[in-house]
């Protein structure tokens, strides 16, 4: 397989998911809700989600989906999808560009392949969330604060680029853009003993393209209507609240020393072994090695620091992670320990087969039970006992480890078609299409929901606000003229409930019902 290629096929291969899937009920469904309200608001720099100010994120990614429906006339997956599997790629080409040969020939396939099939960061190329936009522009930054330590490429272009990717950064996601690369840049120097060199990158030049990024995004807020109140929510309580003080998302210091671990499955107990072993070494040597190893402890300490922790926040190291522990494993030989760190993973690979069967014989995952599921859950078998031969008979590493990753994205090429027939499972796209389909055949009007986990944003697909009831005011007659979209676990937790519906036409969905009362 030629690395050129790769890009290619990898996206090749996750097509049919980027496709076929629905959009999920909580985020991905609430982003297009704020956008579709952005539409009808006519507003730009400023948003709100039913009426309340939305300040959580920059408008950047609110910018792209709105570009997608203007474009196409309506919200499209794959157009929005490709806004995070393509600066996924953008990150493994930059990255294999940045350690170059530093990396023997060999290992430039595995790390790219490594990299794309680490659990969160293969999670986050997949979903609609703009957090693989901003872990792009830091790794872009950083890169070429690189090439100007290294006095490579043009310094001219270089100067303007890094504040540039600095701020893009920032409008991407927020404060973490600027916070990261200047961190970890000033620790770097500090302990290379290059510290006074610090203005030579963060000098009036950066903060001043900085600043004037930030005048004309907060200049076109205070522009529309609430944009003051909108900027003190974005400002104060968004960046403040989750760093000091944090409403969502509180979790414990050591809470990224224990996510790291299934952030990076399956290769977690290769790369966090590798590094912890060459440290101990002593075999970190190199500039690269270094700096790659400042940006792991230093984002890590310093996103322990915050009181908001998820998974996703500490996403801008997974490639450090990968590629420095791909730079340190040429300091070993293959033995049984490195082989067993790729030998755990690739056991639950093995056991894709039985597992398909065995749930799809539950009650609860009898939707798994599709033939296209069943032949991908084959492929990660077969690639499971190939790694092995690879693993133990040939003692090939890396032939190992390609041979895991193109097994599960061959998997979930297979899989992905089969997408649509459990799309019932994951969102509300096909509820609300029937939920229509009654109100236009019965001539009813207006929609209420019961006991449906966040369905405020369903107004994406129904075109209307809807309307969150109780058991007892469905009891009372309060909906009538209405659809009903209901959970089947409300109903048969009541009683009432059960009998009130027993006499109404029911047309399941999955987990919910869809009555026309």
């Amino acid at each position: 397989m030629k690395n050129k290629y790769l890009p290619f096929l990898l996206l090749l291969a996750i097509l049919p998911v980027l496709i076929f899937r629905d959009y999920t009920p909580s985020n991905e469904l609430r982003y297009l809700s704020i956008v579709d309200e952005a539409f009808r608001n006519g507003d730009i720099f400023t948003f709100t989600n039913h009426g309340l100010l939305y300040a959580d994120k920059p408008p950047l990614y609110f910018w792209i989906i709105m570009l997608g429906k203007w474009l196409l006339g309506g919200h499209a997956m794959w157009f929005i999808s490709l806004f995070s599997f393509i600066p996924a790629l953008v990150i493994m080409g930059v990255m294999d560009k940045w350690v170059g040969r530093e990396l023997p020939d060999a290992r430039h396939l595995t790390a790219q392949l490594m990299l794309m099939s680490c659990a969160f960061f293969l999670g986050m190329a997949v979903v609609l969330r703009m957090d693989m936009l901003m872990c792009m522009f830091i790794v872009l930054s950083l890169y070429t604060f690189y090439k100007m330590l290294k006095g490579q490429g043009s310094s001219k272009w270089n100067s303007f680029l890094f504040p540039f990717y600095v701020f893009m950064a920032v409008f991407s996601k927020g404060p973490v853009g600027i916070l990261m690369p200047l961190v970890c840049i000033f620790v770097f120097l500090l302990i290379t003993g290059r510290i006074k060199t610090f203005g030579a990158y963060w000098g009036w030049k950066t903060w001043g393209i900085l600043l004037l990024g930030c005048i004309i995004w907060f200049g076109g807020v205070c522009w529309e209507e609430g944009g003051f109140e909108y900027l003190n929510n974005l400002l104060f309580h968004q960046t403040m609240g989750r760093a000091v003080n944090a409403f969502d998302h509180s979790s414990p210091f050591y809470y990224y020393l224990i996510s790291i671990w299934y952030s990076l499955a399956p290769w977690s107990l290769l790369l966090i072994g590798v590094i912890i072993v060459a440290a101990c070494r002593k075999l970190i040597h190199s500039d690269l090695e270094r700096f790659f190893m400042v940006i792991i402890i230093t984002t890590l300490v310093m996103m322990s620091c915050f009181s908001a922790k998820l998974q996703v926040y500490l996403a801008p190291t997974f490639p450090f992670f990968v590629y420095l522990g791909m730079l340190l494993l040429s300091h070993f030989r293959w033995n049984r320990w490195l082989a067993l760190s790729v030998a755990i993973p690739a056991a639950v690979f093995l056991l894709g087969a039985p597992a398909i069967i065995v749930l799809a014989r539950m009650k609860d995952t009898a939707f798994l039970g599709q033939p296209l599921f069943y032949a991908a859950a084959g492929v990660l078998t077969v690639s499971g006992c190939a790694t092995y031969f690879f693993l133990y008979r040939k003692k090939a590493l890396n032939k190992a480890i390609n041979t895991m990753v193109i097994g599960l994205y061959a998997a979930l090429f297979v899989g992905g078609w089969a997408l649509p027939s459990i799309n019932y499972e994951l969102g509300y796209g096909d509820l609300c299409e029937k939920a229509m389909e009654v109100s236009a055949q019965k001539k009813l009007s207006g929609y209420h929901v019961l006991g449906i986990r966040r369905p405020e944003n369903m107004d994406v697909y129904l075109h209307e606000d809807i309307q969150v009831v109780t058991p007892e005011e469905v009891l009372e007659g309060k909906c009538e003229g209405t659809v009903l979209m209901v959970s089947n676990k409300a109903i048969k937790s009541n009683k009432e409930l059960q009998e009130f519906v027993s006499g109404k036409e029911r047309i399941v969905v999955g987990r919910y019902s869809v009555i026309g009362l």
